[in-house]
């Protein structure tokens, strides 16, 4: 019984011996070389068509960046403009009031 186990451990050795050197054949052929060659060419253009994918989306991050900037920026303008608006406009009620006790003190002393 021994001996059956042997002989099928022995064929299965042998056909998968046969069958490494048949594929290691069928790899190293002329069609199989060729296979590879065209496989290999078609990632490379896959390559260069994600590397120009790449480099749009990059220019176009980089568009949109420059534009948020400007916004910020403009928007930054907008608010110190009219902080600085706003410091006017209480500067001159100030000096309004200034001006307006001023005359009331005036008044007060033609009074007597």
């Amino acid at each position: 019984m021994w001996d059956i186990f042997k002989l099928k451990k022995a064929g299965i050795f042998a056909g998968g011996v046969l069958f490494g050197t048949a594929g290691v054949k069928i790899l190293a052929s002329d069609d199989a070389k060729k296979v590879y060659t065209n496989c290999t060419a078609a990632v490379l253009r896959a390559k260069d068509c994600v590397m120009k994918t790449a480099t749009t989306v990059q220019e176009n991050a980089e568009d949109i960046l420059a534009e948020a900037q400007q916004i910020n920026e403009s928007r930054a303008a907008k608010e110190a403009e009219a902080v600085y608006e706003a410091e006017e406009a209480e500067e001159a009620e100030e000096t309004e009031t200034q001006e307006e006790n001023t005359g009331a003190q005036d008044f007060k002393e033609e009074e007597v």
